[in-house]
């Protein structure tokens, strides 16, 4: 069960090491981000520019990676089962578009066909496409059933963008099964954002997947949350999974309803070029992470480790859903 939102109490760029992105022209949501290559190399990239009209009916598109666990991670082929589908789903080659041909790429992996009925906006029309899996991130890791977050950017022939992707899963042999697919669903973009918003859209020391994005210019982000990731980037550069779309409703395993749907917490997998969940990752950094998200304002700061201290009851804490990123949440 996670502990996100515990009861009863109160509550630079570097891409990291899942793959290397080439040729990031056409990328019409989000900052700069990326993903581990096989290898655990990492390459810089600059920030990334919306698409022209020219660029989006381009052929041309992006070579990409599968994503590839690296140490630290627990479970990690029930993150690799996730992120297959969704490569699998959001990428395909010349003449393979549609709902059949989707339908029998599940089929190869050993998984209902059906699954891609739930893909939303993963399929298109488009002759082509490439994915790129920005992380996999825990939703909810329990004995028997697990939710794994999976932020991407796809290109097509005919544009380009991204999703988020809460992918579930089951125990089963000789590699878990996938139950569902529910897919992020920002809000349509606000006629006016705040102050805070457009700084945190344009601070390049804040990475967002394009969901993430999608949901800040929704306006639905919390003016807490927002001030919080614009003081943090004061001290870090960081990588956001998600924010309010792409997250399970409730906290996994519970009835509890998530602070992120709301727009009340954002979820941070990579600090300053380090992942969280690698071991290699100095604890310093994360636990300063997880201090500096508290003096914030954050009343519910989880991560590998649970701090001492806090000025709330229960302020920190860990389980093994966050292992892999520090979860910062508000009231309001």
């Amino acid at each position: 069960m996670s502990a996100e939102n515990p009861r009863p109490s109160p509550q630079a760029f570097q891409l990291p090491r899942r793959a290397v992105l080439l040729g990031l022209a056409g990328v019409v949501l989000g900052a700069c981000t990326g993903s581990r290559t096989a290898t655990g190399s990492a390459s810089p990239a600059g920030p990334s520019v919306p698409a022209t009209p020219s660029e989006s009916s381009s052929t041309a598109l992006p070579a990409t990676a599968p994503w590839q666990p690296g140490p630290g991670e627990i479970d990690p082929d029930v993150k690799l089962r996730a992120t297959q589908l969704v490569e699998a789903l959001g990428a395909w080659p010349a003449g393979g578009q549609g709902p059949a041909a989707a339908r029998e790429r599940v089929r190869a992996l050993g998984l209902d066909p059906s699954l891609a009925d739930q893909a939303g906006p993963l399929l298109g029309t488009a002759p082509q496409a490439v994915l790129q899996v920005v992380n996999a991130q825990w939703g909810g890791h329990l004995t028997d059933s697990a939710s794994v977050m999976v932020p991407c950017r796809q290109w097509t022939t005919e544009g380009s963008g991204g999703t988020t992707v809460d992918v579930r899963l089951v125990r089963a042999q000789p590699r878990w099964n996938v139950t569902a697919l529910h897919p992020s669903e920002p809000a349509p973009p606000a006629a006016a954002l705040s102050d805070a918003a457009q700084r945190v859209l344009a601070e390049p020391r804040i990475q967002l997947p394009p969901a993430a994005v999608a949901d800040v210019r929704g306006g639905g982000v919390h003016e807490s949350v927002l001030a919080s990731m614009l003081t943090l980037a004061g001290r870090y550069s960081y990588a956001v999974t998600v924010l309010r779309s792409g997250h399970p409703v409730d906290v996994f395993g519970t009835s509890r309803p998530s602070d992120h749907p709301p727009g009340r917490a954002f979820d941070v997998w990579r600090i300053d070029g380090h992942e969280v969940v690698d071991p290699a990752t100095p604890h310093d950094l994360v636990d300063g992470f997880m201090r500096a998200a508290a003096a914030s304002g954050s009343y519910n700061v989880g991560g590998p480790r649970r701090l001492s201290g806090g000025t709330t009851p229960n302020q920190f804490f860990t389980d093994d859903a966050h292992h892999d990123h520090v979860h910062v949440g508000f009231r309001s």
